[in-house]
């Protein structure tokens, strides 16, 4: 059985039919309170699950530790496009990747996929600031070529 709320390698990912470009993912499964009054997944749990699975991502690609010296991380825009409905106790993975970098800012993609079908798709703008808020940072280059090694990001 896949693990929940644990990074998972290509192999599982593949082998829970999601395709590539996606490499990074967690599983896990709806809860009762994300349920809204139509039976299904209220619209902002899967904000709540993109956020969850962000922090992890971020620790896990060294981009932050959440410490007093890091930067700090702004989410600046997002976009969800929900194509297909989730139901309560069903397994689902959110997967994520960061596809472009500017100068200060990135791009994630999300998607979560239940039963090997994708459900919903997503995009968040990420702008990082110095640790005391005081500005824009510049994303450090050996972040930068972690998002190109492990993402395949571009810089535009």
């Amino acid at each position: 059985m896949t693990p929940y709320l644990t990074p998972l390698d290509v192999e599982t990912l593949r082998a829970e039919g999601i395709p590539e470009p996606w490499s990074y993912g967690m599983k896990d499964r709806v809860r009762f309170g994300e349920i809204d009054a139509l039976n299904h997944v209220n619209n902002t749990a899967y904000l709540r699950w993109f956020e969850q699975f962000r922090t992890r991502y971020l620790r896990d690609y060294g981009i932050s530790d959440y410490g007093p010296e890091a930067p700090v991380l702004v989410l600046r825009q997002v976009q969800v496009d929900y194509l297909a409905e989730l139901k309560f106790n069903e397994d689902y993975i959110v997967v994520g990747r960061s596809s472009q970098m500017r100068r200060s800012s990135w791009v994630m993609e999300y998607a979560v996929y239940a039963g090997g079908t994708l459900r919903t798709t997503s995009s968040a703008v990420i702008v990082l600031l110095n640790p005391d808020g005081s500005g824009k940072m510049a994303i450090p280059e050996d972040v930068r070529s972690t998002l190109r090694a492990r993402d395949n990001a571009l810089d535009i």
